[in-house]
């Protein structure tokens, strides 16, 4: 079958920078293009006035930042050259970080003993809504100074690892729905989170003619990611109420979850200075779902892997696509890490209910899409929730294209109508956290994809999120049974 030359490796690139975010000065004239280099750091921003603050951040297992604030004279002189220190809990937590005994990783009896965290030199990006601070990825090592194998990062280069030992890597865009409240989280809290205030209203999906507050975050978070360096495509409202999605560029795979934790990040600093309260849960409210949507291509040097000149399928397309309705079954808690995650799973909801797959068919769970013309299509795999850590999503789907590839599966025919009415034998999704666990600790899949290690902490991980929840009495109960029972 024919196939088609990348038309334009710059794509994977990223954009010039922008002056100001709420009035703090955070650029200089040369604008930062996308990531800096080390003496790019020292030599212009940090001995120029312009950067006096270095985050050195890990990602934890939920998908958030965590780590240190350093002077950014110190961090270029010693850390930068070698390394800092992190207690290990913060990879071996759940959402609440809370202290919990059961990982392999640390533990009480072992005395929560630090890991090093080396700066990925790389990874440097300047944050314009932080004053005068720049922001380094780390790497979590233990003390023989090999990468810890149950760090997000290091989860998804392994699985990038797998896929390139058959001449493949992804390109990957991601794009994330997240829901918009009125009030800071403090207000929230206080509140008990009830009363939930959109920020705006009714269904907006495509709407162009925003309220003032909703234009002025929009703004001021496209403005701040763009003098980060971050390639936004756009930025849109959707159906839900304060519901909004932004759309990356594609890129590199390890570069596109990054930078999806720093949307994170910076849509929450703005969010607070603008008396907003942005959530990225999977279903905040009944009824409504927030997404994670992963845009993948597949690609041989220059070459892409999935279709040919005239749109059609290659056979390493089909076997991917086979592999994603095959094995992410068994990895939903990679994906949907919480018990919230499986309220998103709902007819009519845009979320997938099955493992079906279709060409430019937003009910399925896999989406081919992509133009025709010199066969530039992409998979969108539609399962994650917005509440997904990114790396491990993206490592669940490459361990499924893989498995995919490595067994020749075939996916079938595709859904030319409603997914949602699929009944020839396509597997649903699991209806709950304690299916797709028992599914996951148990699968030889999913110890042959991510290893023992991997899988029991991922297994800890759940089990923590149901033992908290089951142990709570809820607002729902109280109504059903309070005055009844």
């Amino acid at each position: 079958m024919a196939t088609t030359t990348r038309a334009d490796r710059a794509a994977a690139e990223t954009g010039a920078g922008s002056g100001q975010v709420f009035g703090h000065e955070t650029t200089q004239e040369q604008q930062a293009t996308a990531t800096l280099k080390i003496a790019e750091l020292s030599d212009e921003w940090v001995a120029g006035g312009y950067v006096d603050t270095v985050l050195l951040a890990v990602p934890d297992l939920q998908g958030r930042l965590k780590g240190k604030r350093y002077d950014a004279e110190h961090f270029c002189r010693r850390v930068a050259q070698h390394s800092s220190g992190m207690c290990s809990y913060v990879l071996a937590t759940d959402v609440a970080m809370s202290a919990a005994d059961g990982f392999a990783l640390t533990s009480w009896e072992q005395g929560y003993q630090d890991l090093s965290v080396k700066p990925d030199l790389t990874a440097i990006r300047i944050v314009p809504w932080e004053a005068r601070t720049a922001l380094v990825m780390g790497d979590a090592t233990a003390p023989d100074g090999r990468r810890v194998e149950v760090a997000p990062r290091e989860i998804l280069r392994r699985q990038l690892v797998r896929l390139a030992q058959h001449g493949l890597y992804p390109m990957v865009g991601i794009e994330t729905e997240f829901s918009l409240y009125r009030g800071t989280y403090t207000a929230l809290e206080e509140g008990g989170f009830r009363d939930l205030r959109p920020v705006a209203a009714g269904n907006l999906d495509y709407a162009l003619d925003y309220d003032p507050v909703s234009d002025r975050f929009f703004r001021h978070l496209h403005r701040a990611l763009k003098g980060a360096g971050l390639p936004v495509e756009a930025i849109k409202t959707e159906a839900g109420p304060g519901q909004s999605e932004i759309t990356f560029r594609y890129g590199a795979a390890l570069a596109a979850c990054d930078q999806h934790l720093m949307l994170k990040h910076a849509a929450r600093a703005l969010g607070a200075r603008a008396g907003l309260a942005p959530t990225f849960m999977a279903a905040p409210e009944t009824g409504h779902a927030n997404g994670m949507h992963l845009h993948l291509s597949l690609w041989s040097r220059n070459t892409s892997a999935l279709s040919g000149f005239d749109g059609a399928l290659t056979e390493t397309g089909r076997h991917a696509i086979g592999g994603l309705l095959t094995a992410l079954p068994h990895l939903a808690p990679l994906y949907a890490p919480n018990t919230n995650s499986y309220k998103r799973f709902t007819p009519g909801s845009f979320a997938p209910t099955a493992f079906t797959w279709g060409f430019d068919n937003r009910t399925c769970a896999v989406r081919v899409v992509g133009g025709r013309r010199l066969g530039l299509r992409r998979l969108e795999v539609r399962v994650p929730g917005a509440d997904a850590n990114p790396y491990l999503a993206l490592a669940a789907a490459l361990a499924a294209i893989t498995h995919g590839i490595e067994h020749q599966l075939d996916p079938g025919p595709p859904q030319n109508g409603n997914a949602y009415r699929a009944t020839d034998g396509c597997r649903p999704l699991p209806p709950t956290l304690t299916d797709a666990l028992a599914d996951f600790q148990d699968s030889p899949l999913a110890h042959e994809a991510f290893g023992p290690a991997v899988v029991g902490h991922l297994t800890r991980l759940a089990e923590l999120e149901l033992d908290h929840q089951e142990r709570q009495v809820t607002d729902v109960e109280r109504r059903r049974w309070l005055t009844t029972a």
